[in-house]
């Protein structure tokens, strides 16, 4: 354990900061369809995916519309991949759509349909990494896992380091962080991995952090110290408008719309620049996102 997280746990106790995160997240959780004690392992990992870069009033109509229309693993599974990259819609990062459908497909196959409870089955799903392993075993069936997600990180960087930001990238003693904090007992570590998630959300923001409604406040770091201004690298902008992102974007909107498929000129007319046109549909067809069939025409894929 770190000095400073020593220096943390020895003023409050652990026990003592489980107890004020989780109850401050059993007043203030918000009320979401995954969460609901109805929702399934399958809601779960659906919403896992389609909230990674994605805030969650975009995915909860997606998610709804995704449920009724899939409501089991295995009803995704026996639709073809480009079905997925429609239902995905203007979610963003439609690749998350394709590893989904292929996660669906291995969970028919492997597991009688059912989305597996264990950590090492999770993460041997396709597109399921070592977050998203996590977080359906800890959401899903209420294992012990440390979820480390952008929101978690910000909290524990505050809390425990003093520093406003985490670094760009997960590092060791950022995991070293959250297994020294994680509770013992397995159903307290869910609540853990779901309040701090939430508290990071809603409170401990990284532009606007409402510190006066922090359960823990009395006990970070960050304030602490008088809440000093991030001096590390330069944190990660997320650009759109006019980059590949975009016109890929808009190429995929055409295809989305149309059952048929769709030739190159109507390919055309959606973007006016021709080598960004054409650097982005290429890439949508080497992502498997678009397939392209003879006479220069193009579909989701079959």
């Amino acid at each position: 354990m770190s000095t400073d997280l020593r220096d943390t746990v020895t003023h409050t106790g652990n026990d003592e900061l489980h107890d004020q995160v989780i109850g401050w997240f059993g007043e203030h959780a918000r009320d979401l369809p995954w969460r609901r004690p109805e929702a399934g392992a399958w809601s779960v990992m659906v919403s896992e995916f389609m909230l990674q870069q994605t805030p969650v009033s975009r995915v909860l109509p997606v998610h709804e519309q995704w449920l009724e229309r899939w409501p089991r693993p295995a009803d995704l599974a026996v639709e073809s991949p480009g079905e997925a990259v429609r239902a995905w819609g203007r979610l963003g990062y439609p690749r998350r759509a394709l590893r989904l459908h292929a996660a669906a497909g291995a969970i028919a196959e492997r597991h009688g349909g059912e989305v597996p409870h264990a950590h090492s089955e999770l993460l041997a799903l396709p597109g399921v990494g070592e977050y998203t392993a996590a977080a359906v075993a800890s959401f899903a069936y209420g294992r012990r896992h440390a979820v480390l997600d952008t929101n978690v990180r910000r909290v524990f960087a505050r809390l425990v380091n003093g520093v406003e930001f985490p670094p760009n990238a997960t590092t060791a003693a950022e995991r070293r962080t959250a297994n020294a904090l994680l509770p013992a007992d397995e159903g307290t570590a869910a609540g853990w991995a779901a309040a701090t998630m939430e508290l990071g959300a809603l409170v401990c923001t990284a532009r606007s952090p409402q510190c006066g409604q922090c359960p823990v406040a009395a006990s970070c770091a960050w304030r602490l110290a008088g809440s000093p201004k991030h001096d590390g690298p330069a944190r990660r902008g997320q650009t759109y408008a006019g980059t590949d992102r975009q016109v890929r974007g808009r190429l995929l909107a055409v295809l989305r719309a149309s059952v048929e498929p769709v030739p190159q000129a109507a390919l055309d007319a959606v973007w006016h620049e021709p080598v960004q046109r054409a650097r982005a549909l290429d890439g949508l067809v080497e992502d498997g996102l678009v397939e392209p069939l003879a006479d220069g025409v193009y579909r989701l894929p079959g």
